[in-house]
């Protein structure tokens, strides 16, 4: 699978060739240290001074790799495939080959942060359901009231919690209708393709 490049996140690293390789290594220290511990503007700017070029042009920078590091590791794109990738930037083989040292170098650890970052939300555990009629009352004589009660329990952080619902059988039946289709849209190839790029 190759990953597609914006041409602004092309422009972002168009400026990589004019630094060199060890500098190339610092910025992409820089974007992993940008996905562990978030914006870090000081070592920006002691990069842009070091390197004799503008904040904004280094910070882009640092975001363009940061985004290619990442989507890199996510999609956990093959060597083959990130070389593919970033031929359209038309750099030299010798950078090149930097980018795919420095994508292969961080990757589990890029992936783990990202793990570390994704929500936790909760899980379901198990189902219990009971039905409950009301046949007749003081005021009616006769009559049907059907009623389903769940409860649901869910684990969330090692926790676990449990929702306790209650709907009339024809409410349950849409509800059911509706997940169904839901999950027949999961079948589909276009979901399929979204699922497999969000993993």
């Amino acid at each position: 699978m190759l990953l597609v490049l914006s041409e602004e996140q092309k422009a972002h690293l168009g400026f990589l060739p004019r630094v060199g390789g060890a500098a190339v290594g610092e910025l992409g220290r820089l974007a992993v240290e940008l996905l562990r511990r978030g914006a870090a503007p000081r070592a920006c700017e002691a990069a842009a001074r070091k390197l004799n070029i503008d904040v904004d042009t280094i910070q882009h920078g640092v975001e363009g790799l940061s985004y290619l590091l990442t989507e890199s590791s996510k999609l956990m794109i093959s060597e083959i495939d990130f070389q593919e990738s970033i031929q359209v930037l038309g750099f030299s083989d010798e950078l090149n080959q930097l980018l795919l040292q420095l994508y292969l170098d961080n990757r589990k650890e890029i992936r783990s942060i990202l793990s570390e970052l994704a929500p936790k939300l909760p899980s379901y555990h198990s189902l219990e359901w009971r039905l409950d009629v009301q046949l007749a009352s003081r005021s009616l004589r006769q009559q049907i009231k059907p009623a389903v009660t769940l409860k649901l329990h869910l684990n969330q952080n090692e926790d676990q919690t449990a929702q306790v619902l209650q709907t009339d059988p024809s409410t349950l039946l849409h509800l059911i209708q509706q997940l169904e289709q839901a999950l027949g849209e999961m079948k589909t190839n276009h979901c399929r393709r979204i699922v497999r790029n969000m993993k």
